[in-house]
């Protein structure tokens, strides 16, 4: 068992793990708090019935379905995310934003591919996670550009200039998203390594309006209405292309692998980490924004 907030190892079963967040709620802790409030319940309960409550947030007979529903509830809501409100007709500050904070996602997902790779011996995700560093970092001369570099162009058909890109430093949300993408790569098994990173690659995947969100990433009138730079509109492609396939074939290893190795809902916790420190950083881009913008009056 694996604690949905800290990520404390807990030795036993659901009646240990909700006593660790009972006693953890009992000193206030501010993040046990809001996770409980926002995945199990608003109400005050007794230590067993809390019990109840957390096992029934983690029981599902389909992973993948449980992830995507997640982070459908966490992202693409009847009240979506203000990231993905303002790239549904987004303006000069928003995309500038997002080249500067996504490339330092972009510098920390090829440390997390390759830490993930250094976990295990499964060939297979070896294979996938060599395709993503290639597609995201590398690129392929001759035949395709890396998403890094798409975004770095999109940067520049702003006015951002490479040398400014990289002597930024990220943001606060960012750099602490980083660090704790970092940590869970680093130290925990491959397969929840692969829960944090790529599950997170959902938001851009273009099915997600079928699987019952309210919105897209962004509206696709803006590939072809002339709103955006013809840059932005090669990153966004790429990205629109890609991660249909790239989040779903991670959605089915994550999903053989946990329960291969008996470390679902310790996945699941995972998951509910990452994606906390991705609202986080989508918020960054957003705050990165207002930075430059600013800077211009």
């Amino acid at each position: 068992m694996r604690c949905p907030t800290c990520l404390l190892h807990i030795r036993g079963g659901y009646a240990e793990l909700s006593d660790h967040i009972y006693n953890m709620l009992g000193k206030t802790d501010s993040n046990h708090i809001m996770w409980i409030n926002r995945y199990v319940t608003r109400s005050r309960t007794s230590k067993k019935e809390l019990e109840g409550l957390v096992k029934r947030v983690f029981e599902t007979g389909d992973l993948k379905e449980w992830i995507i529903q997640k982070f459908i509830g966490k992202f693409f809501s009847k009240s979506p995310h203000q990231f993905l409100v303002k790239m549904q007709k987004p303006d000069r500050w928003t995309l500038l934003g997002y080249a500067y904070e996504h490339h330092h996602f972009l510098k920390q997902w090829v440390k997390s591919c390759s830490l993930i790779i250094i976990n295990t011996d499964f060939e297979e995700i070896h294979h996938y996670e060599i395709d993503n560093i290639i597609s995201e970092w590398h690129g392929e001369k001759g035949r395709f550009p890396a998403h890094h570099e798409l975004l770095l162009k999109m940067g520049q058909s702003y006015g951002a200039s490479l040398d400014d890109i990289y002597r930024t430093e990220p943001l606060e949300p960012t750099l602490h998203a980083i660090q704790t993408w970092d940590h869970i790569c680093r130290n925990f098994s491959f397969v929840e390594g692969m829960a944090a990173m790529h599950s997170l690659e959902l938001i851009a995947n273009r099915k997600m309006k079928e699987y019952g969100a309210s919105i897209g990433y962004f509206d696709p009138v803006i590939l072809r209405d002339g709103s955006v730079t013809r840059e932005t509109v090669d990153f966004l492609r790429e990205g629109y292309e890609a991660d249909v396939s790239h989040s779903e074939v991670a959605l089915a290893l994550i999903a053989k692998y946990s329960s291969m190795l008996n470390l679902q809902q310790e996945v699941q916790a995972v998951f509910f980490k990452s994606i906390e420190e991705f609202d986080n950083y989508l918020n960054a881009r957003i705050e990165r924004g207002a930075i430059l913008e600013n800077k211009q009056h």
